[in-house]
C-alpha cells in the first residue's frame, strides 16, 4: 500500500473508531495532533511516516477509558496496521511510541527514545496546554465529575504514578500537575516555541479564574 493511501485509512479507520469518544480525546483532538505532528516534523530529521502513523492512532484506545490497561493502546494501533500489511518494524515503532509518549510514563524510567517519539509527544503536549488544552482538562473534569475548583485542596507536587492516575482532586489542580510542567518536557525548538504563548495564557487564565472566584473582578 502507498504511504499516503496508508494514512489516509488510518485517519479513516480512527475518525469512525473514536465517533463516541469523550470531547477532549476525540477524533478532533488526533486532527489537531496530527496537525502538531506535521507542522514540527518539517524541521526534524524523522520517518514522516511513523510520526503521522503514531500521531493518528496515539490515542486509538487511551487507558483511562480502558480500566487502565497501557497495553491495550499498542495492541490495538498494532492490529489494526498489521491488517493493513505494514511492515513489522514500522508497527513495532509506533507501538513503542504509544507506549512511551504520555505523561504517566515520564514517571517511569525511559526504556525507549526516537526522533519520531520527541516529535508525536511534543505535538500531544501542545494539545494539553494554552486555550484548547484549558478547554480539554474541563471536559475531562467535567466527564469524571469533579470539582473546578476547591482551596482546601492543594495540589500534590511530589505524586507517583500510582497517584496520578487515581487522582481525583479538582481541575485547577492539574494545572500545576501537569499543564504547567508541559512547557518546560517540549522536546524540539519548535514545540518549545508553540509552548511559549500557550503557557502564558494558561497563566493569565488562572490569574482570572482567581480574580472571578475571590470576587476580585
Amino acid at each position: 500500500m502507498l504511504p499516503q493511501n496508508l494514512i489516509n485509512h488510518t485517519a479513516t479507520y480512527v475518525q469512525i473508531t473514536l465517533k463516541q469518544a469523550e470531547a477532549g480525546h476525540d477524533w478532533w483532538h488526533i486532527l489537531r495532533v496530527w496537525n502538531n505532528a506535521k507542522r514540527i516534523a518539517q524541521d526534524e530529521p524523522a520517518d514522516l511516516l511513523v510520526v503521522e502513523l503514531a500521531a493518528l492512532l496515539h490515542d486509538i484506545a487511551d487507558s483511562k477509558f480502558h480500566g487502565g490497561d497501557e497495553e491495550i493502546g499498542p495492541k490495538t494501533a498494532g492490529d489494526f496496521l498489521q491488517s493493513q500489511g505494514v511492515e513489522k518494524a514500522i508497527i513495532h515503532h509506533v507501538q513503542q511510541i504509544i507506549r512511551h509518549m504520555s505523561f504517566k510514563a515520564s514517571f517511569d524510567a525511559v526504556t525507549f527514545h526516537s526522533k519520531e517519539l520527541e516529535i508525536v509527544q511534543d505535538a500531544d503536549r501542545l494539545d494539553a496546554i494554552g486555550a484548547i488544552g484549558i478547554a480539554r482538562a474541563f471536559t475531562y473534569g467535567g466527564f469524571k465529575n469533579r470539582e473546578l475548583y476547591n482551596p482546601n485542596i492543594v495540589p500534590n507536587l511530589t505524586m507517583s504514578k500510582e497517584e496520578y492516575k487515581k487522582s481525583t482532586a479538582p481541575t485547577i489542580n492539574h494545572f500545576y500537575e501537569k499543564l504547567l510542567l508541559l512547557k518546560d518536557k517540549m522536546n524540539t525548538p519548535t514545540a518549545r516555541l508553540l509552548a511559549e504563548e500557550r503557557h502564558r495564557f494558561m497563566e493569565t487564565y488562572l490569574d482570572q479564574f482567581y480574580a472571578e472566584w475571590n470576587g476580585e473582578r
